[in-house]
């Protein structure tokens, strides 16, 4: 006989934990350029097209020095609900953010351009293809914060 009371918690358990899927190998920044978006409409990047209005967000500009601008970005992220810096180099921020309910995880980068005072950022879904729009709203409210 089944025990439903062991194997429900297990299956809702590796339900979750799937969801949340791994972290992927291939994002990062290199020569100052994120990995494209996928076709569907669950990231934005500041990098994408400017015609792609899918995906197509404007950077964060910032004034001073990228340690400051770092500060306050970090500051910002820190204060968000479930979200993890994983990674926090001098000029570039990998961060998971996930989502209340299902446990799904969003892949945040930012890439600071000292040079041209912008924080490029791309925020993608790692897994499932509609977000409903979450990842732009986030990206939304991170850059009214900085801005705010």
């Amino acid at each position: 006989m089944i025990n439903l009371k062991i194997i429900l918690p297990v299956l809702i358990a590796c339900f979750f934990v799937a969801c949340s899927g791994t972290k992927p190998t291939d994002i990062g920044v290199n020569s100052g350029l994120f990995k494209a978006c996928p076709s569907s409409p669950n990231c934005v990047s500041t990098q994408a097209k400017a015609d792609d209005e899918k995906h197509s967000m404007s950077p964060i500009a910032y004034t001073g020095d990228v340690l400051t601008a770092k500060a306050k970005l970090v500051g910002i992220i820190n204060g968000m609900e479930r979200t993890k810096i994983t990674e926090n180099t001098a000029t570039y921020i990998h961060s998971e953010f996930k989502s209340k309910t299902m446990k799904f995880v969003d892949d945040v980068e930012f890439y600071f351009d000292d040079a041209a005072k912008m924080i490029h950022f791309r925020s993608a879904s790692r897994k499932g293809h509609s977000d409903l729009g979450v990842n732009r709203k986030r990206m939304e409210a991170i850059i009214a914060a900085f801005n705010g």
